[in-house]
This record gives C-alpha cells, structure tokens and sequence, in this order.
C-alpha cells in the first residue's frame, strides 16, 4: 500500500478528554509480548528487538486459545469438512487483509496500540466504540473461561469419584456451580487485583503448549479411536444456505488476534508493512492448521453430535483427554486475569478522560477503583457462567464482535487512510483499496448483525 503524503487525523480533543488518560488504555495483547520492550524502551531507537519468525510465533499463540474446543462443532454446524474448510478459507483472506491494514495505519498514525489506531484514523466515535468493543468482548471472553472451567472440572470430578455421569453426584462438593466458585475465588480473584500483570507470561507459556497438546489428542484420537466413540452422524452438506454462517462466530473468536497484533508489529526489528505481511501470512497459515485438524478430526470422531466443547464428548476415564483438560484448565486461569486486566485498562481510560484526572492526581482513587472493578468484574463474570451453562451461547455473542475487530475496524481506518492522503489524481490502487475497504466493512457488519440477531433470538431466548 502506498502510504501517500497526507497525514492522518489524530486529534484526541474533540471532546476536551484528557492526554494523558490514553496512557491508561493498556496493550490488550498476548501473554507472549510481555516478552519485547515496552513503549518507552523501543522508541528511544525506533526499532523493538523482535524477530520476524518471533513475530511470527508470537501471533501464533495469540491466536491459539481455548476456541480451538469449539471448531469441531463449528464444522458440524457449518455442514461438514468441506464447508468449514472452504468458509475458513475465505474467511482467512480477510483474517490476514485486516491485520496488514492495521500495521499500514499503525504506521501513518504513529500509535502503537490497536485502540489508539482507530482513534488517530477514524476519530473520536468509533475509536470510542473500539473501546467499549473492547471491554465487552473481553467481559464475554472471561464468562466463557469460567464456563470452560466447569465443563473440564464436571468430567475430572466424574472420573474421580467414579460414579455414572448420567446419573450425576448428590455430594455437595462435586456440584458444578461450587466447583467454578471455588476455583474463581481461589486462583482467579487473586490474580486478578494486581496493577501489573507481568508475572503471569511463565505460566501463559505453558497454557500455549497447553492447546497444542490438546489438538494432538484431538487427532490421535480419531486416527486411532476408541470403540465406544462411534459418530452419530455425519453431515456432507448444510441443511439451509444460512446454515453456514452459524460457524463463523466461532471461527472470528478463534483467528481474532488482532487487537493484540499492532503491540506485536510494533515490536519488531523491522516493522514494516511487507514483512509484516510474511509474518502474519505464516502466522495465519499455523493457526489455520491447528484449527483445521482440530475442527476436522473432532467433528468427525462424533458427528452431528459432537459437544460445543468438544473434549465434554470424550468419556471421563481417558487418561490423555483427562490431562488435555487439565490443561485446558490451566490455560483459562492463567488468561482470565490477563483478559480482565485488559479490559479493566480499557475501562480505566475511558473514565480517566471523562473525568481528566492526571495520573499523579488519582494515584490513590486509583487504588480503591481498581479493587471496586475487579471484584464487580469477577463476579457478574462469575454469576452470569454460573446461569449460562452453554459456551455456544456465550461464542455466539463474542464472535460477532470478534467481527469488528476483523474486519469492521480495520476496514474503517484503510477508508479513513486513503481518504486523508492528498493527490491530486486518484489512480485505480487507490479506488480498488477504498473499495476493499468498503466490503471489509459490509461483511464485518453482517457477519456480526447475523450472529449478534442469531444470538439474541435463537440462542439465548432458547
């Protein structure tokens, strides 16, 4: 993409908010880029100290996560291997369009942070909007951790106390709403407090490793099945034209990396667009592996009846889908914090410019507030996972704002970029880039008008 040679809006006073306040929207990243320097360290020479293959596996496991356990029921939904392959497939077009478009843009705007690009390029509403998307996606995020939780402990439970899990336990302890309690309150809440969250990227690591291990049992198992996993049946085609978007909240929640990518881009010894796109491009191609083996060796080990989570289909005696699970567990534990640090960072900017309190002025309040929304946050995370047991509902509504950060953010800022560069003839690039742009958006916001409606009318009224 050519750059051109206007500049592109970055007035943050429209509203007469704050400067200072923007520092407090925090990186929304992955654990893995507590790794590169900081703001302050890379900008001192212009260039950060990653690598492009580091990029390369950095945005890997930002992309790789626990929704790798619900592809295989998107492959179900989306009516079998050849349709979740090929939807994945055009999807992943725009997957990686996007992420080369935030980088250009992070580039002419010269921000570091996802929310900040979209506030330099396109302005105060939807850089406000990117926010709040932010904070409601990431609140949607931790529910569906916590909802992890219970599915992993209810079949580890199962298997330990030996008893019929269609009968179920009558022991008080081994009740699933006491069980994700117990666990919230004792490992989550105390990760959770803390200012910083620095101390976490150890055990993050170890989460990634985590998912992997769970894609190879995945596979293993249906290359070498058990005799009683017999499938129920398998679907070749989607029952209606529509059908087939169904799956694609679940596969935006799973590719959605992109709100962490710009840290990323920005971190590298050479942040520049092309390579960027050899980055992300590898990166993309990884995770579409993963996922693809996941979703295809899952759905087709069980069918039309394959579990949202798929590991809940698997008998609780397996001793390596037993430790997938564990490992699954450790993975949510250690990126519940990390997803409510970024949105509590989120949240703590926006009120930080509503208000336009300095950082020095509210080192105190600071204290109380962060203590005030963190136990509010962990407990309507904890009570809404407690009443809504299915994770398929909770994906349905995230995905759809997974969406906008795919495609209708990135696609309003490559508008806004072309729009604000200054020539005096528009050649065919600049035409067919503004209209890349404009599709970008349309399908951002139907895919996420689609799933946003399914949700609420089928899913959630159900």
């Amino acid at each position: 993409m050519a750059q051109g040679t206007g500049s592109i809006n970055s007035d943050y006073k429209d509203w007469e908010w704050n400067d200072d306040a923007g520092e407090r929207a925090r990186l929304l990243q992955s654990p893995s880029v507590e790794t590169v320097p900081t703001n302050s360290e890379s900008q001192g020479n212009g260039l950060g100290a990653t690598s492009a293959l580091g990029a390369v596996f950095i945005v890997v496991n930002a992309a790789l996560g626990a929704g790798l356990l619900n592809f295989p029921a998107a492959f179900s939904m989306a009516g079998g291997v050849a349709a979740g392959i090929t939807l994945q497939m055009c999807m992943l077009i725009f997957i990686i369009g996007g992420l080369v478009i935030l980088a250009y843009c992070s580039q002419a705007s010269n921000e570091r942070t996802y929310q900040e690009v979209v506030w330099a390029v396109c302005g105060k509403v939807p850089g406000v909007l990117c926010e709040v998307a932010i904070a409601v996606y990431t609140f949607g995020t931790c529910i569906a951790f916590l909802i992890i939780i219970g599915d992993q402990e209810d079949k580890i439970i199962a298997a330990l106390v030996k008893e019929p899990e269609e009968v179920g336990s009558s022991r008080w302890y081994t009740d699933r709403k006491f069980t994700i309690s117990i666990t919230a309150f004792l490992l989550i809440l105390p990760l959770s407090i803390p200012k910083e969250i620095g101390f976490q990227k150890y055990a993050s690591s170890l989460s990634v490793i985590g998912t992997w291990y769970v894609t190879a049992v995945i596979i293993i198992k249906y290359i070498w099945p058990d005799k009683e996993l017999v499938p129920v049946e398998i679907p070749t085609s989607p029952s209606t034209w529509t059908a087939v978007f169904n799956a694609m909240p679940t596969i935006c929640f799973g590719f959605q990396c992109h709100v962490s990518s710009v840290p990323v881009f920005n971190s590298m010894k050479q942040p520049e667009v092309k390579t960027w796109g050899a980055v992300v491009t590898a990166a993309m191609v990884i995770a579409l592996f993963v996922y693809t083996g996941t979703g295809i060796c899952g759905f087709l080990t069980f069918g039309a009846g394959v579990e949202q989570d798929v590991l809940m289909s698997y008998p609780s005696n397996d001793i390596p889908v037993a430790l997938a699970r564990a490992f699954i567990i450790l993975c949510v534990l250690t990126s519940y914090p990390i997803l409510h640090f970024c949105g509590r960072a989120v949240l703590e900017g926006l009120w930080l410019r509503y208000t336009g309190v300095t950082v020095e002025e509210d080192v105190v309040r600071e204290r109380r507030r962060r203590l005030l929304q963190t136990i509010s946050w962990f407990l309507l995370t904890l009570l809404l996972a407690l009443f809504i047991p299915d994770i398929g509902k909770v994906i349905s509504v995230i995905g759809g704002l997974a969406a906008c950060f795919i495609f209708v953010f990135p696609g309003l800022c490559l508008i806004q970029a072309k729009l604000s560069e200054i020539q005096e003839t528009r050649a065919i690039s600049w035409w067919a880039q503004v209209s890349y742009g404009v599709f970008m958006v349309t399908l951002g916001a139907f895919i996420f008008g689609q799933t946003t409606a399914n949700a609420i009318f089928v899913d959630l009224t159900a």
